[in-house]
């Protein structure tokens, strides 16, 4: 699969993410087949969170890819913390005990990337530096990033920590980009205008950080996919016929999109169906016309001013 730098960082990483959010919906013999698969697809870039399944995710990923010296240095694992029994936490105690259990689960000495998983309004930036150094120094955490985070959250952080933030991971879809959309209303008097994350998009741009598109077939928050939903008749008549020229799926088209954007962002997929695994990596191979990239824009309902 293709590779893309991560932040600023050295990093190479696929330019799609596996999300192993639910690996723990699958038979143990499943776990190691999918894990397998992605791994011989070039997939080798796993996102987890030390809430996912109670941390039981991790566990059954560290088991399923049989985890050890030489099976960690093919691969690149990014876990996020900061959510613990109904509130957001970003106090130095709880990400270095976050991390040290997300590690013991994972069966590794060190993670590539670790993200703070939901924004901490009480958080002390001083805080978060004192933690984040700890795990750069003890070797336990190589890079460092945020996951739903808006700019100015994101320059709070900075006034303390002195590490690279590598990536934001937010919610992005075709059917959810109000990122995108508003950037094309700007001063006009219509719902599309409202700026809702402080033009985050263009953030990240700015300095280097890489987007994460996180549930990239959802439309609402979790309502379904929009994939074959005749809620959505048109988008799904455009993204079959673009799918049709290019002799791929609609699935592989919806990843695609997101890919042509110029921000290269590195969609997480969430995905335990192998096919539905291969093609999405599939949409690493495909560029979309700059036609193509807008027709499915607007045929998701979206209208240009």
């Amino acid at each position: 699969m293709r590779t893309m730098k991560l932040g600023k960082s050295t990093l190479d990483v696929p330019v799609v993410s596996v999300g192993c959010m639910r690996i723990n919906s699958l038979e143990k013999n499943e776990a190691e087949h999918f894990v397998q698969t992605a791994m011989e697809l070039g997939a080798n870039f796993f996102d987890h969170a030390d809430i996912y399944g109670g941390g039981e995710c991790e566990e059954i990923f560290a088991d399923a890819i049989h985890m050890n010296d030489d099976v960690r240095e093919k691969i690149i694992l990014q876990s996020k913390c900061g959510i613990r029994n109904g509130m957001f936490d970003f106090s130095k105690e709880h990400i270095l005990e976050s991390v040290d259990g997300i590690l013991r689960r994972l069966k590794t000495d060190y993670l590539d990337v670790l993200l703070l998983h939901r924004p901490d309004t009480l958080m002390e930036p001083e805080e978060v530096a004192e933690a984040f150094d700890t795990l750069e120094s003890s070797g336990k955490v190589r890079h460092f990033g945020v996951s739903n985070q808006n700019p100015m959250q994101i320059q709070l952080l900075k006034k303390s920590v002195k590490q690279t933030i590598v990536a934001n991971q937010l919610q992005l879809s075709i059917t959810n980009s109000t990122m995108i959309s508003n950037g094309f209303n700007v001063n006009m008097e219509n719902e599309a205008a409202v700026n809702r994350d402080a033009s985050v998009l263009e953030f990240c741009r700015l300095n280097d950080i890489t987007i994460q598109p996180w549930s990239p077939f959802q439309y609402g928050f979790f309502e379904g996919v929009f994939l074959g939903n005749e809620k959505f008749p048109e988008l799904n008549q455009k993204i079959d016929e673009i799918a049709k020229k290019y002799e791929v799926s609609n699935t592989t088209i919806a990843i695609a999109w997101l890919l042509r954007h110029p921000a290269q962002m590195q969609p997480v997929i969430g995905t335990m169906n192998e096919g539905r695994l291969k093609d999405c990596v599939k949409a690493s191979e495909i560029k979309l016309t700059r036609e193509e990239w807008y027709s499915i824009f607007r045929a998701a309902g979206n209208v240009l001013p």
